[in-house]
Parts: structure tokens; C-alpha cells; sequence
């Protein structure tokens, strides 16, 4: 068996147990082995845009239940394989395989051997309703930032000046919410960003506020398309809301309704920094 060809992954479609086979074990440190199967329901974490984490959960093989201590993305030329922060390529990258290593304590693990794969669903559920949550709050700044721009800028999915996009550094999605670090300086304001647009932030998040409790409120449908079943093909997260339909790249997990949703809500925070400004926004997601 070979690293050939890229895991097959089901989490997008919502799948939280899967079967597959082992076709590779590799050292993971500390006494650790990376098991890679040739499909799996796991997420795992990229190290090259870590937003969501990694799910938890085990591997049952031959009536053994091996905890899965971490889940990351690995990259594969042929028989070498390397693993989370030393993949040097992003996912997708051609003439690269890419996989999901499954970390287990010990070894033990043989090719060949059949394995059930089960993530902690509730654990996976809580983090789908903060990666949506994140995506609809990100959307809704960008709307409520609006009138901050003096010049003409990038536009996001529903054509409101890209603000989440050009000032992200970094985003975490978390269970039920997220928090993303945006970073407002010199490159951002002479893009046409005005940074008198935070002054007041209460009132951007009862705007940003207003706008995430409309969207709630019309229950749209929430889908993944993708345009293959390994774990590099490409995916788009897919979500109706009121008069339009948006959409996101994305290799995350989701809820498959904002009636999941009861409320989506978001607070900010700003520190001042060398020749500019962070903001912080935290958005929480409450269950329906």
C-alpha cells in the first residue's frame, strides 16, 4: 500500500463514523504513531490556516479502542511523508498527497488492518455551530464597516468591502464561537480603511448584532459543495440567507441549518499596537 492517493474524508458531508483501512504508520514522536486510512470522518487540523481543531475521538481496530490524541494533515511524495508543521506545501499543492494522520499513543498499528473511525459527535457539532457563527459574523462586519472604506476595496461574498479579509491575522473557531484577530495598520489604511470606524464599539456590534439576528432568524440552509471526496479537493460553504445565497471557500465543518442556530451574537475588544491597531472579535453561537 502507498501514499498515492489523498484520503478520502466524509466529515464534510456531516459524517462523524466512517470505515476504512490502514495504509500507512509513521513515528509521530513521544512514543506516538500517525495512522493514515484511506478514508476517514475525522477532522483534522491544518497547520497552514488552523482556524477549526482538530475533532476528538478513537480508532477501534480488532476490538481495540485507540484514542485519537491529535488529527493532523500530512503530505506525501511518494513514500515520504511528513506531518503537521512540517508539511512545506499548502494543501492541494500538485504532485503532493495529502492525508489525515490520526495520532494514537503507542504503536502496534499495522497496514492492511481494518479500522472504524469515530468522532465525539456532540464535541464536532459545537465546533460546526462556531465555524458558522464565525462565517456570518465575519460577513456582517464587513457589512457594518461599510462606509469606513475612502476608497475602493476587494468586495467579500455578498459585495461589501472585504474588511475580514484584509485585516485577518489570525481566526480560531472554537465550540459555539470563534475569536479572530484583525490587525489595523499603515498597509490597511492605505488601502482607504478608516480606524475612526471602531471608536464607538459598542455600536458596531449592536449593528453587526442586528444584522447576525436577521440572518438567524430566516433558518436558511447550510451545505458544503465540494468538488471531490479527497482531502485536498477544493470545498465551498454554501449558505441561503435572506434574498441571496453566500459563499465561502472552506475546509471546515458546519451545521446544516441556521435553525440550529438560536441567536449569534459578537463583542470586540482593540490594543493599541506598534504603528497601529488589533481588534479583537469574539463571536458566540447559542444552541436553538
Amino acid at each position: 500500500m502507498t501514499l498515492d492517493r489523498g484520503t478520502v474524508v466524509t466529515y464534510p458531508d456531516g459524517a462523524t463514523v466512517s470505515h476504512g483501512t490502514v495504509v500507512h504508520v509513521a513515528p509521530a514522536g513521544d512514543g506516538r504513531t500517525a495512522v493514515i486510512l484511506d478514508r476517514t470522518a475525522f477532522h483534522p487540523v491544518d497547520t497552514a490556516w488552523p482556524d477549526q481543531p482538530a475533532d476528538r475521538g478513537v480508532l477501534r481496530i480488532g476490538g481495540v479502542e485507540l484514542p485519537v490524541v491529535d488529527a493532523v494533515v500530512g503530505a506525501a511524495q511518494g513514500e515520504q511523508l511528513l506531518l503537521g508543521a512540517d508539511v512545506p506545501v499548502r494543501t492541494g499543492t500538485e504532485g503532493w498527497s495529502f492525508v489525515v494522520a490520526h495520532v494514537v499513543a503507542g504503536d502496534g498499528v499495522a497496514p492492511g488492518a481494518s479500522v472504524e473511525v469515530e468522532a465525539d459527535a456532540a464535541y464536532r457539532a459545537a465546533l460546526s455551530r462556531g465555524h458558522t457563527a464565525c462565517h456570518l459574523a465575519s460577513l456582517a462586519l464587513d457589512a457594518a464597516l461599510a462606509d469606513a472604506w475612502r476608497k475602493p476595496a476587494p468586495l467579500d461574498a455578498l459585495g461589501a468591502p472585504a474588511f475580514d479579509a484584509l485585516a485577518i491575522q489570525e481566526s480560531r473557531i472554537l465550540p459555539e464561537g470563534s475569536r479572530d484577530v484583525y490587525r489595523i495598520g499603515k498597509s490597511l489604511r492605505r488601502k482607504g480603511f478608516d480606524p475612526a470606524a471602531l471608536e464607538d464599539l459598542g455600536s458596531l456590534a449592536a449593528r453587526v448584532d442586528a444584522l447576525l439576528a436577521e440572518w438567524v432568524a430566516a433558518d436558511g440552509a447550510v451545505r458544503i459543495v465540494r468538488d471531490g471526496e479527497a482531502l485536498a479537493d477544493r470545498r465551498t460553504w454554501v449558505c441561503q440567507l435572506p434574498g441571496t445565497e453566500v459563499r465561502i471557500p472552506c475546509g471546515g465543518t458546519h451545521v446544516a441549518s441556521l435553525a440550529e442556530l438560536a441567536s449569534v451574537s459578537v463583542s470586540f475588544a482593540t490594543t493599541a499596537t506598534d504603528g497601529g491597531l488589533e481588534l479583537v472579535m469574539t463571536t458566540a453561537a447559542e444552541r436553538a
